[in-house]
């Protein structure tokens, strides 16, 4: 498998051409450059008509309130057809009721398919946002640590020159 080195990772993470530069500049870049992206507000600027109307439907048909009031609908309506009229618009078996009912069925459910799907492609950026993120804390991290592990280094230095010099 092969591995990448800081530079390629930074070139990636910050979109850029990265000419020659030391590990440390390339860690200053990357420190001094957001990398992550607001998403939500990305998708918002984006959205069309569509978009929209396939969110609210998506919203209102995904309520208890729909569902409710959905049934009572159907429940009226067989009651209606059914009981009270005596001269019924849709009498038993109510295939006008299922006329309506397929009809909405075919529209629903594309497009809450199309929101789904949406949200699926928000959902990608925002893992793909949380791993570079993750990748620029990850080498912001390992270079703390490289500098502690020089501090200690030289610490433990200027400890041993301290005690040879009281001896």
């Amino acid at each position: 498998m092969k591995t990448i080195n800081k530079k390629e990772i930074v070139k990636m993470l910050l979109n850029q051409n990265i000419d020659q530069k030391s590990e440390e500049e390339l860690l200053d870049m990357l420190v001094d450059n957001p990398i992550s992206v607001d998403v939500d507000k990305m998708e918002e600027e984006n959205m069309t008509f569509g978009d929209k109307v396939a969110d609210k439907l998506t919203e209102i048909a995904g309520s208890w309130k729909f569902i409710i009031g959905f049934s009572l609908f159907l429940i009226a309506w067989i009651v209606l057809n059914g009981v009270i009229l005596t001269h019924a618009v849709d009498p038993f078996p109510f295939i006008l009721l299922n006329l309506v009912l397929s009809c909405v069925a075919a529209l629903q459910a594309p497009i809450i398919m199309m929101s789904q799907n949406r949200q699926a492609k928000k959902d990608s950026l925002r893992n793909k946002n949380d791993y570079k993120t993750d990748l620029k804390t990850e080498l912001i991290i390992e270079e703390l640590h490289d500098k502690i592990d020089e501090i200690l280094l030289r610490q433990r230095k200027i400890e041993k020159e301290i005690k040879e010099l009281k001896k």
